[in-house]
């Protein structure tokens, strides 16, 4: 009974957007202006009543982004993402301020993963500014089609072939684009798109690439004038013991330090300069 009622609410749609689209038809027949604005319009609609639920080829999702697409995900908590398919490629190796993103680039068309490393491996090494030596990738990038010069620097998940000790070991740092990926979906905006039309897909991927990478920048760089301040406030005393002000309050002697890193840094000055004495996690001191 569901679906009869759905099929009828969908004929009755399909019934009116025919009725709308052969009214304007009939109003700008004959006036070359009007007849110019509405075309994509009317294309659209037509595009839209004329397509059927199981067919192939591109289909229209969205009335204000009819370039949107259907990409199945095959998770079962989100089978399906509407959208466009981004490539996003990360280094190897953990560097100290971080997991960079090295090259974010949009993939319309939902083409198959393994079939985009044509095109994006040129482009990551002309981004870089050097050649790749190893490339990781998921399972679903079996079967790829990256330059024949590269045939053999392509390891997927799970593979079995030509696959040496050291590289095995590479392969169990490939997961670590994943929450690369995470972050800026949430959080740099690539998961939702606000920039119109095919360029600003294009756009929005690198945009949200670079937004991330300088999170990881100033999150490096804080760090760093953390240990800077940390001492200075060392070396000049001023660090167990601060003075100014009546009112007291629970500072932290720490408080510059937020990593584990120069938290340790800190700790080996003080005890190696001999003449700061004990200081106490917190304490009541005088600002």
């Amino acid at each position: 009974m569901q679906f009869k009622r759905a099929n009828r609410a969908l004929r009755k749609l399909e019934i009116y957007l025919g009725r709308v689209i052969r009214d304007i038809t009939r109003k700008i027949d004959g006036d070359s202006g009007l007849e110019t604005k509405f075309a994509s319009l009317l294309s659209l609609a037509r595009r839209i009543r004329a397509q059927e639920r199981g067919q192939r080829g591109p289909k229209v999702y969205s009335l204000h982004a009819p370039e949107v697409e259907c990409i199945g995900k095959g998770k079962p908590h989100k089978p399906y993402e509407f959208g466009v398919k981004v490539s996003v490629a990360t280094t190897l190796k953990h560097s100290k301020g971080g997991q960079f993103v090295a090259h974010a680039q949009a993939l319309p068309g939902n083409p198959y993963d393994g079939h985009t490393l044509e095109a994006v491996i040129p482009a990551i090494e002309q981004l870089v500014g050097n050649t790749i030596e190893r490339l990781h990738a998921d399972a679903g990038y079996r079967g790829h089609n990256a330059p024949s010069e590269y045939k053999f620097k392509v390891y997927t998940s799970r593979q079995k072939r030509r696959v040496t000790p050291a590289i095995k070991r590479e392969m169990k740092r490939r997961a670590a684009v994943e929450p690369v990926i995470g972050h800026t979906k949430e959080e740099h905006r690539m998961g939702r798109n606000y920039l119109a039309g095919r360029h600003g897909d294009a756009n929005n991927a690198v945009l949200a690439a670079a937004g991330y990478n300088f999170r990881r920048l100033i999150r490096w760089l804080n760090d760093f004038l953390r240990i800077i301040l940390a001492l200075l406030f060392v070396q000049s005393k001023l660090l167990p013991v601060l003075h100014g002000r009546q009112d007291n309050h629970r500072v932290s002697a720490w408080g510059f330090c937020q990593s584990r890193d120069v938290r340790n840094i800190v700790r080996a000055q003080i005890s190696s300069g001999g003449s700061c004495r004990r200081v106490d996690r917190t304490r009541d001191v005088e600002q």
